[in-house]
């Protein structure tokens, strides 16, 4: 695997990042993160990813915090982006739906839970 080309990069990057996937500070990847309404819906996603990350024999860095899904790519064998990680990106934001992207903003406590209900 190698790294996106200048002229890849160039064309790929602007539509990942209109659809919320940002630049990683300090590293060669992007990074997107969702809101989901319950904890359900968000290990429902991590699971259908899941799915598409063994297919793809390519695995995301992610963490889970009740509601709130924060995915990272990158292609470690290259040092950075690869054309891999631009079709998992796609692909990822493919089996979010409609779900709302939350770049901002704490997971939901147990607190805020218990005072709607």
């Amino acid at each position: 695997m190698t790294a996106l080309t200048p002229e890849a990069r160039t064309n790929a990057l602007p539509g990942l990042l209109a659809t919320g996937w940002q630049a990683t500070e300090g590293r060669d990847a992007i990074r997107k993160v969702w809101r989901f309404d319950d904890f359900a819906a968000a290990w429902g996603f991590m699971s259908r990813v899941a799915l598409l990350a063994e297919r793809m024999d390519h695995h995301p860095e992610w963490t889970n915090r009740y509601n709130i899904v924060d995915v990272t790519l990158t292609t470690h064998d290259c040092g950075g982006l690869s054309e891999l990680d631009i079709a998992m990106a796609r692909q990822i934001d493919r089996l979010a739906g409609s779900t709302p992207v939350a770049n901002a903003g704490a997971p939901t406590t147990c607190e805020e839970r218990a005072a709607r209900r």
